[in-house]
């Protein structure tokens, strides 16, 4: 079993780096005990594990093909039925692998606030959508052999809907122990944290994810940085001594707990208050993007890493959450056929290769325009593989400078739509 907890406590503490460490957000489907009454089995995503009198209460249940390997994880260290299954959110990653836990025996109880049932419709609604968008952003996993979605179904068809559901607050008492259910809106709308009185636990959910708050995700539902940022700054004020997230490292001692849920709450409370700022003196959506900055060093900080979403995505939401899809420029209210403008453009400018030529020279030094300028020229001249060839090289080189993966799974599934025409 890892030590998780001394881990965490050297990368807070200055101890050591992620360049010594690896990963914290580790898929080895292996279950580390933190004491006799609690493990967590480290997956996409976690899954926590408390032992009872009545058997055992787990958090999540990771996705489709990680819920097998957790319940085989879990069963190395006790034969105890399932009580509960508690649902932090829906997000398939925390849900898709409940099948499994049906499946091991009597069927437990599933906890989960009153929208993840809703969220389900959607997902049902819009499985061809999200497929795409999951292959977009987490293709690279299933390249190598663990796909992230279900196999037939972006949720899988035997993942139930909760059973037992709350609006607010719920208390569940198992077995002798008690757990006091949150809801509060921050990745989703549907979000769960859980304050455990014996251990002076928190079960965080995505709330927090040792990088930095998926508060922007540019292809998903809106988010919420202003309720999350309230949401640890109210788990802070717990006390907890334990603070077990579900993806990444859990985190041992009060002054930890506090330092990082800190640092991410004042993060997201500083993008919220410079956009809302520029939105209430008129600036359009395109000025707010290039001007709302985080103090320096934010970003440095191994649990704040830009690795998976970024804070210009935050920015967006941010916009989209209080002021609409209009980005305050009049020319994209009613928009002309994208193939309308690049056509016109690339005329202008000697022809779309020109244009891609230029982007091509632009990659390094200016990638944003180089990217307008790619795209320009595809779209006026979608058959010219030369235009494709240039295309997939700016893209590829706009890749390699992004740090998040939402941004680098765009740009790549852009890079290899024109390496597919060639």
């Amino acid at each position: 079993m890892a030590d998780l907890l001394g881990l965490s406590a050297d990368i807070i503490d200055g101890k050591a780096s992620i360049e010594q460490t690896g990963p914290l957000n580790r898929i080895n489907h292996q279950l580390s005990e933190l004491n006799k009454d609690l493990a967590v089995v480290e997956a996409f995503s976690h899954c926590i594990v408390f032992t009872t009198d009545d058997g055992l209460v787990t958090f999540d249940t990771s996705n489709e093909q990680g819920g097998s390997k957790c319940v085989e994880a879990i069963r190395g260290w006790s034969r105890d039925p399932f009580n509960t299954v508690v649902f932090t959110h829906g997000h398939i990653d925390h849900v898709g692998g409940c099948g499994a836990f049906v499946a091991d025996g009597p069927h437990p109880r599933i906890v989960g606030h009153e929208n993840v049932a809703k969220r389900f419709e959607r997902y049902r609604y819009t499985n061809g959508y999200n497929k795409v968008i999951n292959e977009r952003q987490f293709g690279q996993f299933r390249r190598r052999g663990y796909d992230l979605a279900g196999e037939s179904q972006f949720l899988p068809i035997d993942t139930p809907a909760p059973d037992t559901t709350y609006s607010d607050c719920l208390d569940l008492s198992v077995g002798g122990m008690d757990f006091e259910l949150h809801h509060a809106r921050g990745e989703t709308d549907d979000h769960t944290w859980a304050w455990v009185p014996r251990h002076k636990a928190i079960c965080a959910g995505d709330f927090f994810i040792w990088a930095f708050p998926n508060a922007g995700n540019p292809q998903k539902a809106q988010r919420y940085p202003r309720e999350w940022a309230a949401a640890m700054r109210e788990m802070a004020s717990m006390g907890a001594e334990l603070f077990l997230p579900a993806h990444g490292l859990p985190i041992y001692g009060q002054q930890r707990i506090a330092q990082v849920l800190d640092d991410a709450a004042s993060a997201l409370e500083s993008l919220v208050e410079q956009t809302v700022r520029m939105m209430n003196e008129g600036a359009r959506l395109n000025d707010i993007i290039h001007s709302v900055k985080l103090p320096p060093g934010t970003l440095d900080k191994p649990w704040l890493a830009p690795t998976y979403d970024e804070p210009e995505f935050v920015v967006q939401n941010i916009w989209r959450l209080y002021g609409g899809w209009y980005d305050g420029n009049p020319a994209n209210l009613k928009p002309a056929l994208d193939s309308s403008l690049a056509a016109e453009l690339s005329s202008l400018a000697g022809g779309a290769l020109r244009l891609a030529e230029r982007a091509a020279e632009l990659k390094d030094d200016d990638p944003r325009l180089a990217c307008h300028l790619v795209e320009l020229a595809a779209q006026a001249s979608p058959d010219d593989l030369r235009v494709h060839e240039l295309r997939a090289e700016v893209y590829q080189a706009r890749r390699s400078q992004e740090t998040s993966l939402m941004a680098k799974g765009i740009f790549g599934s852009a890079s290899n739509e024109s390496k597919a025409k060639l």
